[in-house]
C-alpha cells in the first residue's frame, strides 16, 4: 500500500526533525580504511539512496538545512538528500551526530534555529538512541536500517522527551 504524503500526517508543529541513518557503505575493513570515519558509501549504496531520497522528497520531506556526522558515509548521504531537494539546502557537519551521538549537543545546535524542518544524518546506534531520547521512549523503539528516516514533531523547540514520532520509514517500505 502506498505511503501517504507526509503533509497528510503532519500535525501542527513548530519544528520537524528528520532523523536519517546513513546509506549503504562498504564493510568496515582496517586494511582499506584504517580510519573508519573515511569509509564511503558503495556505488550501489549511492544509487539506492538516490531513489530513497527522491521517494522521501515526493512524500513531502523538505528540510531547509541538513546536519550530518562528519564521517564520509553520513556526509555523502546528506549530499544525496540535499541534491534531491529543489531548494538545495545547506549541509552542516555536526560532530554530535558521529557514532557516539550526543543528544544534548545536537539539541543545542538545533535550538533557536529559524528553520521549521531540519534533517540530522548519522549512524547506529546513535540514531535509535537520539530518537528514543527525543520522544521519551525506551531504547529500541525502532530499528534504524540503513537509509531509514523518522519524522519527529515538536510543538516548540526540540527538547528531550518533547517530541512526537509522526512517522518512520525504511528504504524497503519505499520500494527502494
Amino acid at each position: 500500500e502506498p505511503v501517504p504524503p507526509t503533509s497528510a500526517l503532519r500535525p501542527l508543529h513548530t519544528m520537524r526533525l528528520y532523523l536519517i541513518r546513513h546509506a549503504w557503505a562498504g564493510d568496515a575493513d582496517a586494511s582499506l580504511w584504517p580510519d573508519d570515519s573515511r569509509r564511503p558509501l558503495t556505488s550501489d549504496g549511492r544509487k539506492r539512496y538516490r531513489r530513497v531520497a527522491e521517494a522521501l522528497v515526493e512524500r513531502g520531506v523538505h528540510p531547509q538545512i541538513v546536519a550530518a556526522s562528519p564521517y564520509v558515509r553520513a556526509r555523502e548521504t546528506a549530499d544525496l538528500l540535499a541534491r534531491s531537494l529543489p531548494q538545495r539546502p545547506p549541509i552542516v557537519e555536526l560532530s554530535a551526530l558521529e557514532p557516539e551521538s550526543n543528544v544534548a549537543e545536537a539539541l543545542a545546535w538545533t535550538a533557536g534555529r529559524k528553520e521549521s524542518e531540519i534533517a540530522w544524518v548519522g549512524h547506529m546506534p546513535g540514531m535509535a538512541l537520539l530518537l528514543a531520547s527525543l520522544v521519551g521512549a525506551a531504547e529500541g523503539i525502532v530499528e534504524f536500517k540503513k537509509g531509514a528516516c523518522a519524522a519527529v514533531d515538536f510543538e516548540a523547540q526540540p527538547t528531550l522527551g518533547g517530541g512526537q514520532l509522526t512517522w518512520f520509514i525504511t528504504a524497503k517500505m519505499l520500494g527502494c
